[in-house]
């Protein structure tokens, strides 16, 4: 079993997407610095915890959840 997405990328992650909005999950990724598939995991586990919603527009998003 892998071990779960650091906190403090998760807090970048919240940070970042307060100031965004909506981002996708690549542009997470390149405006942090990090690895996508990094990201991809710290999102998914923020969407479980119900942080995080999803959009699909012309792509798939993510913005926190109000």
């Amino acid at each position: 079993m892998s071990e779960p997405a650091s906190a403090e990328l998760k807090q970048k992650i919240i940070d970042y997407l307060k100031t965004e909005g909506k981002a996708k999950n690549r542009d997470v990724a390149k405006a942090l610095g990090e690895e996508k598939k990094l990201v991809d995991k710290a999102i998914g586990e923020l969407g479980n915890e119900g942080r995080l919603e999803y959009l699909y527009l012309d792509g798939s998003y993510v913005k926190l959840k109000e």
